[in-house]
C-alpha cells in the first residue's frame, strides 16, 4: 500500500511544482503592484486585494483537481471556503478603509495559515512540503500582526506586500524541494 501511495504522490508532483511556481509569481508580482499603487485605498488597490484570495481560490481548484488521486483534499475545499469568504469580505471592507482590510486579511492569514500547515503536514510523504509548514506557520502569526496593525493610527497595506513576497518564496522553496524528492523517487 505504501508503494501505490508514493507513486501517486509522484504522479502529482509534477503539477504541484507547476502551481507552486505560478504562485511564486503571482505572489511576487501582486506584491510589487500593490506597493506601486495600493498606497492609498484606490479602486485599484482594492481590486488587486479582491484578486489575491480569489487567486487563491483559483489554485486550490487547480490544487485539488491534481491531488485527488493522491489523497484527501478536505484541507484544499476548506482553503476555497475560507478564501471565497475572504475575497468578499475584502471586497466589503475596502469601501470602509485601511483598518477594516488589514482585520479581514489578518483573520484570512490566520486561518488560512492553519489549513496550510495542516496540508503541508499531510503531504509530507510527497515531499518538499516543509516550506508550506513553515509557511503557514508564519501566515499564523502575520495575520495576528494584521489584525493588531489596524488599530494604529495611520494603518499601512505594504506589509501585505511582503507577506504576499515571502509566500510566493515558500511556494518557489517548495517547487524546488518537490523537483528534487521526485528525482529521488
Amino acid at each position: 500500500m505504501a508503494s501505490v501511495a508514493s507513486a501517486e504522490h509522484i504522479d502529482s508532483a509534477p503539477a504541484l511544482r507547476r502551481l507552486y511556481v505560478i504562485r511564486f509569481v503571482f505572489a511576487v508580482a501582486w506584491a510589487l503592484l500593490l506597493l506601486l499603487f495600493g498606497s492609498d485605498l484606490t479602486a485599484g488597490a482594492r481590486l488587486l486585494l479582491f484578486l489575491y484570495p480569489v487567486f487563491d481560490v483559483v489554485a486550490a481548484v487547480v490544487d485539488t483537481r491534481s491531488a485527488r488521486a493522491a489523497g484527501p483534499v478536505k484541507g484544499l475545499y476548506a482553503n476555497m471556503a475560507v478564501s471565497a469568504l475572504a475575497a468578499v469580505g475584502i471586497a466589503v471592507a475596502g469601501a470602509s478603509g485601511v483598518p477594516d482590510v488589514l482585520r479581514v486579511w489578518g483573520a484570512w492569514a490566520v486561518v488560512s495559515g492553519l489549513v496550510q500547515l495542516l496540508v503541508g503536514v499531510a503531504r509530507r510523504p510527497m515531499g518538499g512540503q516543509w516550506a508550506m509548514v513553515v509557511s503557514g506557520g508564519i501566515s499564523v502569526l502575520a495575520g495576528a500582526s494584521f489584525i493588531r496593525s489596524a488599530a494604529q493610527d495611520d494603518p499601512s497595506l505594504t506589509a501585505l506586500a511582503g507577506y504576499a513576497t515571502l509566500g510566493g518564496i515558500f511556494f518557489l522553496v517548495s517547487a524546488l524541494r518537490l523537483s528534487r524528492s521526485s528525482r529521488r523517487g
